[in-house]
């Protein structure tokens, strides 16, 4: 997810230097969308990535809920809640996407919520790598219970 973060960084810098350095030009602003839509998909490989990584999972999409997104600074942030409703501990690795109106991809993250216990819920919060403008909705796009 660092490294994600770091893509998504670099890409509204050059972004924003793109379109400092060309003007206010169709093409500028052309080039800063293709940069931001490059780090979008760097951002969802790399926390498609990270759930590749876990071991014995076992698809658990249906147990873990994302509420509204909200701001938080400069950030766009949705709570999560993992029910487990096996008879053990277990833990959630959870791949949330962020969209706009429009049901484009924004961002991608990766969250972790450890040790729910049998029958039981927690929460944890999903926070966007980036700036998100617009209407927001995240979508829990793949869950696993390890």
């Amino acid at each position: 997810m660092i490294r994600a973060r770091g893509l998504a960084a670099s890409a509204a810098l050059l972004a924003l230097a793109v379109t400092g350095v060309t003007g206010c030009t169709e093409e500028s602003q052309q080039a800063a969308q293709d940069v931001v839509s490059s780090a979008t998909a760097a951002a969802a490989s790399a926390a498609q990535e990270k759930m590749n990584q876990v071991k014995d999972g076992v698809n658990a999409t249906g147990d873990v809920k994302a509420g509204p997104t909200k701001a938080d600074g400069d950030r766009t942030t949705v709570e999560l809640t993992a029910t487990n409703p096996t008879d053990k501990n277990a833990d959630y690795t959870i791949l949330v996407n962020f969209r706009d109106d429009g049901g484009n991809l924004l961002d991608a993250v990766v969250v972790n919520i450890d040790a729910v216990g049998p029958g039981a819920s927690k929460t944890g919060t999903a926070r966007s790598n980036r700036t998100l403008s617009g209407e927001t909705t995240a979508e829990v796009q793949q869950a696993l219970r390890h």
